[in-house]
C-alpha cells in the first residue's frame, strides 16, 4: 500500500442498486466496506437504491468505490452522475462502462480490432432460428446482451429450444445474442492497475457456469494455477490487457475466455466491476499474485479518478 488510509478521506462505497444483480452487489458492498474499515478508510455503505446520488456531494465524500453490479452502476450512469459532481470513482469511465456492460457492441469493437471472439449474432422474435442453428452450430449459448452473472443465460442443445431461450434472455433485455459454443475450457483475467493477474480456469459443476454455479454452489471448481503452459497463459494474459484497453478499460476488471478444443483462447467477455464476494474470482487471482482482500481494495481505491 502506497498511500495511507487517511489519505482518502471520506469514502462512500456504493453497493445495491436497482439491478438484476442487486444481491450479489450488496455481499461484494459489504465486503468492501469491512476491508477498507479494516484498513483504517474512513468507508460508508450507500445504496442509491435508497438515496439520491447528490448526497455524496452534500455529505462531503471525496471518492466512491463502485461495487454496483449491472445497470445503473456498471453500465456508465453512475460513472457519469459522479463525474458531474466532480467525484473520483473506481474503476471504468463512462464510454468503457457502456460498452462493457453491452456485449454485442462489446464483441463488434474486440472483432474490429482482430481479437478472436466466438461466432454469434442478434437474435429477435423473427429470427429465422433454424437458419441461427445452421450458421453457430449445436449447442450453443443464448444470452441478454446487458445483464451479467449469467441472469437470463441458457444454454441451447435442440433447434426447438431456441425460441424459449430467445424468450428468456428477452426478458431482460430487447438486445438477446446466440454466440457459438467453444468447448476447451472457461478461463477469467483479472486486471489491476494495467496488468494482469494470475489468470483462473474455471470448472463449474453445473452443465455451464451459470447464476446457481458463479454464486450458491461451493463445488464449482476455481484453478489458480490454471493448468496450462505458461505460454499459454502469457497469452491469455496479454489478449486481456488487449481487450481491455481496446474498450477503454481503465483500473480494474475482468476479461472472461473460452478455449477450443486446439487450445485456442477467445474473449467471451469484459466486466468493468466484478463481483468481490467469497465465490469471486478477482479476489481469487489477487491471492494467488501475493495481494490479501484488503491489499487488493486498497490498490482498487488508490486508482480512484474522474473519468
Amino acid at each position: 500500500m502506497s498511500g495511507t488510509a487517511k489519505d482518502f478521506g471520506k469514502v462512500a462505497v456504493l453497493f445495491g442498486g436497482k439491478s438484476a444483480e442487486r444481491e450479489v452487489s450488496l455481499k461484494s458492498g459489504a465486503a468492501v466496506l469491512r476491508a477498507l474499515r479494516a484498513a483504517g478508510v474512513d468507508a460508508h455503505a450507500f445504496d442509491p437504491a435508497e438515496r439520491d446520488l447528490h448526497q455524496l456531494k452534500e455529505e462531503g465524500y471525496a471518492s466512491a468505490f463502485i461495487a454496483l453490479h449491472g445497470r445503473f452502476g456498471e453500465d456508465g450512469t453512475v460513472q457519469g452522475a459522479l463525474e458531474l459532481m466532480g467525484i473520483p470513482y473506481t474503476g471504468s469511465g463512462v464510454l468503457a462502462s457502456a460498452l462493457a456492460m453491452d456485449k454485442w457492441r462489446t464483441k463488434l469493437v474486440w472483432r474490429a480490432a482482430g481479437l478472436p471472439i466466438p461466432e454469434f449474432e442478434l437474435l429477435t422474435a423473427e429470427s429465422d432460428f433454424a437458419a441461427v442453428v445452421q450458421r453457430l452450430g449445436l449447442p450453443l449459448f443464448v444470452k441478454p446482451a446487458n445483464e451479467g452473472s449469467s441472469v437470463g443465460i441458457s444454454k441451447v442443445k435442440t433447434v426447438a429450444d431456441l425460441r424459449a431461450a430467445y424468450e428468456l434472455a428477452a426478458r431482460y433485455d430487447d438486445l438477446v445474442i446466440a454466440e457459438q459454443f467453444v468447448g476447451g475450457g472457461e478461463y477469467t483475467a483479472a486486471i489491476l492497475g494495467g496488468e494482469a493477474l494470475p489468470v483462473i480456469k474455471i470448472e463449474p459443476a453445473n452443465e455451464f457456469y451459470d447464476y446457481e454455479a458463479k454464486y450458491l454452489r461451493d463445488d464449482t471448481r476455481y484453478l489458480c494455477p490454471c493448468g496450462l503452459s505458461a505460454q499459454q497463459e502469457s497469452e491469455i494474459q496479454r489478449l486481456a490487457k488487449r481487450g481491455y484497453a481496446v474498450i477503454g478499460g481503465a483500473g480494474w476488471g475482468r476479461v472472461d475466455f473460452l478455449l477450443d478444443a486446439a487450445g485456442k483462447p477467445y474473449l467471451l467477455e469484459a466486466n468493468t466491476s466484478p463481483g468481490m464476494t467469497d465465490h469471486s474470482l478477482v479476489p481469487m487471482a489477487a491471492r494467488a499474485a501475493g495481494l490479501s482482500f484488503e491489499d487488493l481494495v486498497f490498490k482498487v481505491l488508490e486508482l480512484a479518478s474522474v473519468g
